[in-house]
């Protein structure tokens, strides 16, 4: 099956450098539910990979982050969409781990899961980390111009091959097309 993975803050919503926190603070970017509804009705499986330090600070629990996946679920499924899975990193970047992006984990995690190859997926993110542990898992590295989307590309740096669209509704309109 045709598969997308999606990164979640700045890709789908708007993100915040003080965390999305709660329901009230989880609003979505213009077109990002039309887009998801789009890639599920042409066929695809829509994943989310998303790195969620705030739990390991303390700054919401695991209650309140299934709420906030569960109001981004339902809002995908007014739009005709869906979200076939949704994998978090709990870690703040000092634990080091392997499932945070930029590491590969999440996505290798992923692959196993549903037996997939990743060098058949696009992964979309709107930074230089998700598009970093695209690379390194196989995945074809994708980027948004929303959220930290437009500083990561004027930086530069970005893996080789890395596509780049103004936003979700725009990558979601060029592979169903």
């Amino acid at each position: 099956m045709k598969t997308v993975i999606l990164d979640r803050d700045g890709t789908i919503n708007h993100d915040s450098d003080q965390y999305i926190k709660s329901v009230a603070e989880w609003r979505p970017i213009d077109g990002s539910l039309e887009a998801i509804a789009r890639l599920s009705q042409a066929g695809y499986r829509v994943l989310v990979a998303t790195n969620q330090a705030g739990l390991a600070r303390g700054l919401f629990d695991a209650v309140t982050l299934a709420e906030i996946h569960d109001t981004m679920c339902r809002a995908v499924a007014r739009h005709g969409g869906r979200i076939d899975a949704i994998f978090f990193c709990p870690h703040a970047p000092e634990a080091h781990c392997e499932c945070r992006k930029p590491k590969p984990g999440m996505l290798l995690d992923i692959a196993r899961r549903f037996n997939l190859s990743l060098g058949d997926v696009r992964m979309v993110g709107d930074t230089l980390r998700d598009l970093q542990a695209a690379s390194a898992a196989g995945a074809h590295p994708v980027l948004v111009r929303t959220g930290n989307g437009a500083a990561a590309e004027r930086a530069g740096g970005l893996p080789p091959g890395t596509r780049v669209f103004a936003d979700l509704a725009a990558f979601a309109e060029s592979i169903t097309a």
